[in-house]
């Protein structure tokens, strides 16, 4: 069986090694945790697995291997043991959510109960709102009905909360790397942009250069530090508005990752292409306009430039003056692109359009050219490759 799980990881792709695994074997063999299947999969989980990425796709397998469940989509329909949920109930249940489960005749009229009903409807809901279907409003099997003493099966969440067990539940399922990104997810892989460096006033102790001091010199030797600080600088600019309605929660969660993770971050907005002006505040954008010229002669060409759009417009406001939809530019956009490329050495593009629609845009084509092939999308995997290219 452990060899299964072994080879049935490696078919899905989650990388683990044959180390790894001999290091869980010793690790069992050494009893290093109670003979349950809780404390295996945390075991497990932690020795197999490196990247929180990896994490949805060990649970599947291993929900497949050692509890006989097949490795399906996020709607998944189980058959539950009787004697698991019982265990359950004992641990978590209070005496009087307890009476209310043994006044149906417990858990095993409650399985039967399950069986039987499965057994007379396997499709839809039916009319009474009884059955164990989606819609069962009065059912202690539906995955939307409303019972005290209930079982949800193959639903990911529930409009009541009472279900004794969502067996389907996966913790980590948004942290796989074909997903968009949520806030703690996008500051995981922007860590992976860093170069630590010591500046500024000594104001942090140096444990190990005091020890070291006092040992050599036979009294106390206090010494201090500059603390540790990331010393990469980044510039970004937000294409907001139009087609970048739909993905301003995605924009605001990369904003506030990139804001905690980067101390010195400058950020900037504009619209579907870069032209003459940028502005910061969007309310008060026709007032407040910046000349975009100044703002790339302002700060150093090691600054880590990221634009993030989806680079959905008429290509004609890439490669034509006037071309904009907003205003008279009095030069192409890809001018302005291009400036950027020259001026700065490294610069990417974030698109947090799904990449499989890219080739159906050809404005994406265009901007992708411009950058070099430097386009990403906003997934995990892409943000974690854009991150190793602005690291060069």
């Amino acid at each position: 069986m452990f060899m299964r799980f072994f080879t049935e990881l490696r078919q899905a792709k989650v990388p683990v090694t044959l180390k790894e695994y001999l290091m869980l074997m010793e690790g069992l063999d050494k009893q290093v945790i109670d003979r349950s299947v809780d404390d295996f999969y945390y075991l497990s989980r932690a020795a197999l697995v490196k990247d929180e990425k990896n994490i949805d796709k060990f649970d599947q397998v291993f929900s497949h291997v050692f509890k006989g469940l097949e490795r399906m989509g996020d709607d998944v329909a189980v058959d539950i043991p009787a004697e698991w949920l019982k265990r359950l109930s004992d641990q978590f249940l209070t005496e009087e959510e307890k009476a209310q489960i043994e006044a149906m005749g417990g858990f095993e009229a409650l399985m039967e109960a399950l069986a039987q009903r499965a057994k007379e409807q396997k499709e839809a809901q039916d009319k009474d709102g009884k059955g164990p279907g989606n819609g069962g409003a009065n059912s202690p099997f539906g995955a939307n009905g409303y019972h005290p003493e209930g079982i949800r099966v193959g639903q990911d969440k529930g409009r009541h909360g009472k279900a004794i067990k969502v067996w389907d539940k996966r913790e980590y399922k948004n942290l796989d790397d074909s997903v968009e990104l949520g806030t703690r997810n996008i500051k995981v892989a922007l860590r992976r942009l860093r170069k630590w460096v010591r500046e500024g006033h000594p104001d942090e102790l140096d444990m190990g250069g005091t020890i070291k001091g006092t040992a050599e010199k036979g009294y106390l030797d206090i010494q201090m530090r500059a603390e540790r600080r990331n010393k990469i600088s980044v510039l970004i600019f937000f294409d907001i508005g139009g087609s970048m309605d739909s993905h301003i929660k995605v924009c605001e969660e990369l904003f506030s990752a990139a804001r905690s993770e980067f101390k010195n971050m400058e950020f900037y907005y504009f619209h579907n292409c870069l032209y003459e002006s940028v502005w910061k505040d969007n309310r008060r954008r026709h007032a407040e306009k910046l000349n975009t010229w100044d703002i790339l002669h302002k700060f150093p060409h090691d600054y880590k430039v990221i634009f993030v759009g989806d680079a959905t417009m008429s290509p004609y406001e890439i490669t034509y003056p006037g071309g904009s939809v907003e205003h008279w530019n009095e030069e192409a956009g890809a001018v302005w692109m291009d400036r950027v490329s020259n001026i700065f050495d490294h610069m990417i593009w974030l698109n947090p359009t799904a990449e499989r629609h890219w080739d159906y845009t050809p404005s994406v084509g265009l901007i992708k050219q411009l950058v070099g092939d430097r386009m990403f999308p906003l997934t995990l995997s892409g943000l974690e490759k854009a991150m190793k290219e602005l690291a060069r």
